[in-house]
């Protein structure tokens, strides 16, 4: 039975100054701009400007413009609810999976190779290929089918696969097995962060910042799991001959996580009903059918809408292009990438995004994909590399990205510092860090430096996870996030190449990847939107 939604008071949103500052300005732009005016009028009021939208005039289709400024002040008329809450959940089961999954092939990395006995980079790049695919499939369909669809299949592909890879008798087997269920994961962040966006109010666009608690409660659960699991049920580190009796550990993981993964479907299926983007409706001319989904997101609220078909017909019309599958213009066109590009400030703006994401996608995945190896190896030299030690390393920091992911969506509303100051101080300081952990000469003061580098990095994968769809006008926002998440996927299936062919024994590397994000974090400070303060689109 579908789960009942009903009133939320404003009064549980988080109360931080700024909050309770925005929650004020908004009250009396509703009031003023909202009530008592010409239902044509329904978007103006001479407090509207308190909450301007990202982009200034001439920037997209004015058409669309208009619409999608009319239904942020129909969303924020209704105000933050029930409905919203729910979705920060639902929508969270992907920042789950796209940490647990792609985190998997370096937590299993050990005793698979000890049993199949194969090169452990092509491990992870089995399973970058997986998400890359993933993410240019679900990124830039969810803007021609819908979100719907995208929303509910990712996670059941992930957990139908994922249990079936716990099977595997030989590598070749979980190698393809890893791939395909990274291309339903690789679909979860471009469509999930979407789908958020699309339906909450401007007021509260930074939970979308802390929503990454999600990722970082993901990378707990499955450290948590495989510390008993792997620790105790694995072959001895550098043992001669490892048979699969005695190897299970790695085997119970997935079968425990595919089932953790198909469960989390089942509530997204069953228990919560997703409304359809109804800016993705505008943009495709059904108007009819996004006043009714504001109309239900209102009653799932236990609140109202003054909204009415008129408001939007008065705005003009746009082409219908959505058919029961597909959009043909979005298939033979490729209007949602050239929008991305109008331009010449919107195509900096992508081109820079895209590139961020790469550079970070290339160092963190050179990094992380390899830590627990690089803490069992490195450990081993110290005298402490058993397998207990390090997943219990593995399980603190994991504990140390959950403070990370609140401290973000604190950071993002702090005036003056916004999205992108958050972002380049993150990035310097994970890069930081990395450099820092090369001059560790204790399995200690390895696991400290990658404490900090862990807790600095999450804060900015959760701000550049939340500008990035901001920064994306909401009917071409799914072929954004889809932009940005292949770039981060491309250099993914780069980075185990890489590590095929370097030395992992020397500090290189590390140098290399700390280098990198701190350059990311610098090209963010020339974005040239600050979406802190403003509504999306």
């Amino acid at each position: 039975m579908k789960v009942g939604i009903v009133r939320t008071d404003n009064n549980l949103a988080p109360k931080t100054p700024t909050c309770m500052i925005m929650r004020g300005m908004i009250k009396a732009t509703t009031e003023k701009s909202l009530v008592g005016h010409d239902p044509a009028e329904f978007r103006l009021g001479k407090d509207h400007a308190q909450w301007e939208d990202l982009y200034g005039e001439g920037i997209l289709d004015p058409v669309y413009h208009t619409k999608a400024r009319i239904l942020n002040s129909a969303i924020q008329e209704i105000g933050m609810g029930k409905y919203q809450y729910y979705l920060f959940v639902v929508a969270g089961f992907g920042w789950f999976a796209d940490s647990v999954w792609p985190l998997i092939s370096g937590l299993i990395l050990a005793p698979v190779v000890a049993e199949f006995r194969f090169d452990g980079p092509f491990l992870s790049l089995a399973s970058n290929v997986g998400l890359l695919v993933g993410a240019v499939f679900w990124g830039l369909g969810c803007d021609i089918w819908g979100r719907r669809w995208s929303f509910n299949l990712t996670l059941l592909i992930a957990g139908i696969f994922g249990l079936v890879a716990g099977a595997s008798p030989n590598f070749v087997t979980l190698a393809s097995l890893i791939a395909v269920l990274g291309i339903g994961v690789g679909g979860n962040m471009p469509v999930d962060s979407a789908v958020f966006l699309d339906f909450v109010p401007a007021s509260h666009q930074y939970m979308l910042t802390i929503m990454s608690v999600w990722w970082s409660l993901g990378q707990l659960l499955v450290s948590l799991l495989a510390w008993p699991l792997i620790a105790n049920f694995s072959c001895e580190v550098n043992s001669v001959s490892c048979q699969r009796n005695d190897n299970m550990g790695w085997r119970y993981l997935l079968f425990a996580l595919g089932g953790i993964t198909l469960l989390l479907w089942g509530l997204r299926f069953f228990v919560f009903t997703l409304l359809e983007s109804p800016r993705f409706l505008v943009g495709i001319g059904r108007d009819e059918e996004a006043v009714d989904v504001i109309h239900q997101l209102a009653k799932f609220n236990s609140s109202s809408s003054s909204l009415n078909i008129e408001h939007l017909r008065k705005a003009g019309t746009t082409q219908q292009t959505g058919g029961k599958i597909l959009s043909r213009s979005s298939v033979f066109q490729l209007q949602h990438i050239n929008a991305l590009f109008a331009t010449k400030k919107m195509a900096f703006s992508t081109s820079l995004l895209i590139a961020i994401w790469g550079i970070i996608g290339l160092a963190s995945t050179l990094y992380n994909s390899f830590l627990p190896y690089l803490l069992a190896t490195r450990g081993a030299s110290f005298g402490d590399g058993s397998l207990y030690i390090t997943y219990r390393n593995q399980v603190i920091l994991s504990v140390i990205g959950v403070p990370a992911a609140l401290v973000a969506g604190w950071a993002v509303e702090i005036p003056g510092l916004g999205r992108r100051g958050t972002l380049a101080i993150s990035s310097g300081l994970t890069g930081a860090f990395l450099f820092a952990s090369t001059t560790a000469r204790s399995s200690t003061a390895l696991l400290g430096w990658n404490c900090g580098y862990v807790f600095n990095s999450t804060a900015m994968y959760g701000v550049l996870y939340a500008m990035s769809p901001e920064m994306f006008p909401a009917k071409d926002r799914g072929t954004g996030n889809g932009l940005v998440s292949t770039a981060t996927r491309v250099f993914g299936v780069i980075a185990p190449v890489i590590a095929l062919y370097a030395n992992l024994s020397t500090s290189v590397p590390v140098y290399i990847a700390g280098a990198l994000v701190i350059l990311a974090g610098f090209l963010g400070l020339l974005l040239p939107y600050e979406p802190q303060g403003k509504a999306s689109l």
